[in-house]
């Protein structure tokens, strides 16, 4: 009996023994956590305002428990990062368990203070971690940068420069009879359902060096590209003789709508060296409007990549209209590059308003993209109907009829412009585009260097579309 109760409790302690060396903690000192990163950087944000999250990933990739005696953000609070620490939103936390080959995640977010510079400034600090006193760290790196905030703002006659950016937080209006000067240089950024509103003027003064930039207020490089990030810049009727010179314009819904059907009048503008892409509804978007636009380039567009509509007065010179949008998330791209017509119907009303297109000249241009057809032209009889596609390169169906001398002149049809990247956004011709030289030189006379300031008038003829290719000479 004895010897049976000396057998049960060395049984027993065996047990607790395994037990305890089965739960026991991670005491050795080479095995650490290991980061998803060990920088975690917030690319430029504006001061005063909160930066997208981010996250960290901590793994114990042991095969025992491992116990953080200490998560501390080193400079608490005054740099202006926030921690949430497996759900616990503290700078510092303490005792936190991680089962073998398990983790757990660190939000981090940042809302850095005025700079009271014109440039971007970096701000640092570190999260540190503490095992079994040994200490590690993961670097947080944040760019700030200050801003000038328009916040539903009726904008008076006023000038804006590139001394620090311009953050339009919701709708911007300049008001009849003021105008809005934007110098060469200046950043416009746009946040969620914001734009610029035109009722006055808009005089955009940007140069090849300095180009002025309208885009999105996220920074972040995944969304370099996105489109529908802001609602983009209206010219109502009533504003006339507005002028647009070297800008970029990215990532809204519509990029330039020209004209308003709810007001009176047309309204007009001229663009020259502007690059409009990636867009949600339309780069351009016009109606009974008048625009004279060169050395542009409108592309990368869910819907319309251009749209001129209820008539006007439209004359576009060596531009480069180009449709690679090529997002599968969204769906496939049903809709033509270039839709010209001279009404429009109301969806919800079902009304059809009829007007009269005084011209519409493409000289010297490019209208492709990557469908079959790329023109669409629809005419009401009602209202006068006046165009001319001359020395264009245009991707059109083989039952698009171009036979008609007086609208179609000097047409290359369903040829590849061979440009260098277009699915990268990079739209000059290649060494062997058949566009090179083919351009018109009366246009070109008129507009003699390229949208990159490259003289168009120099060598064998200028080419197509917003850029002259120069070969190098051996």
């Amino acid at each position: 009996m004895k010897c049976l109760t000396k057998i049960l409790i060395l049984l027993a302690a065996a047990v607790f023994l395994y037990a305890c060396q089965k739960e026991k903690l991670n005491s050795s000192s080479d095995k650490v956590l290991h980061f998803s990163s060990t920088i975690i950087t917030f690319d430029t944000i504006f001061t005063s305002i909160s930066s997208p999250t981010k996250n960290l990933r901590v793994t114990n990739q042991t095969n025992e428990n491992i116990v953080i005696s200490s998560v501390v953000l080193a400079g608490g609070s005054q740099n202006g990062f926030r921690l949430n620490v497996n759900g616990e939103v503290a700078n510092e936390t303490y005792n936190i368990s991680i089962p073998p080959q398990d983790s757990i995640f660190i939000f981090i977010e940042a809302t850095l203070g005025k700079t009271g510079k014109s440039g971007p400034l970096i701000t640092e600090d570190s999260i540190m971690f503490r095992v079994n006193n040994i200490e590690q760290k993961v670097l947080l790196r944040a760019w700030g940068q200050d801003f000038v905030m328009i916040n539903s703002s009726k904008i008076k006659t006023s000038i804006w420069t590139k001394d620090r950016p311009y953050l339009v937080y919701s709708e911007a209006v300049v008001d009849s009879g003021q105008t809005l000067n934007i110098e060469a240089g200046t950043s416009v950024y746009f946040h969620k359902n914001a734009g610029l509103v035109i009722k006055g003027n808009l005089n955009v003064s940007g140069t090849f060096e300095e180009p002025v930039e309208f885009k999105g207020d996220r920074l972040e490089p995944g969304y370099y590209n996105i489109p529908d990030q802001w609602n983009g810049i209206i010219l109502c009727s009533g504003s006339h003789d507005d002028i647009i010179n070297f800008a970029k314009i990215k990532n809204a819904n519509i990029g330039l709508q020209v004209g308003t059907i709810e007001h009176n009048g047309y309204a007009s503008v001229e663009l020259s060296n502007t690059r409009i892409e990636n867009m949600s509804w339309s780069g351009i978007w016009a109606m009974k409007s008048k625009i004279l636009a060169y050395n542009c380039v409108i592309s990368n567009v869910r819907y319309y990549n251009t749209a001129l509509l209820l008539g006007g007065d439209y004359q576009f010179y060596h531009t480069t209209f180009a449709n690679y949008y090529n997002d599968i998330a969204t769906g496939i791209r049903t809709t033509e590059t270039m839709f010209l017509s001279n009404y429009l119907v109301d969806t919800k009303s079902g009304v059809k308003y009829v007007g009269d297109l005084k011209q519409a000249i493409f000289g010297n241009c490019i209208i492709t993209g990557n469908r079959v057809n790329e023109l669409l032209i629809s005419m009401d009889n009602k209202g006068e109907t006046n165009y001319l596609f001359d020395r264009t390169l245009i991707q059109v169906s083989d039952t698009f009829k171009i036979t008609d001398q007086n609208r179609f002149v000097g047409i290359i049809r369903n040829v590849n412009p061979r440009f260098k990247s277009p699915y990268d956004g990079n739209l000059e011709l290649d060494t062997l585009s058949i566009a090179k030289d083919y351009g018109k030189l009366d246009y070109a006379k008129t507009y003699p260097v390229d949208l990159k300031d490259q003289s168009r008038i120099s060598d064998d003829g200028p080419d197509l579309g917003a850029y002259e290719r120069v070969e190098r000479k051996n």
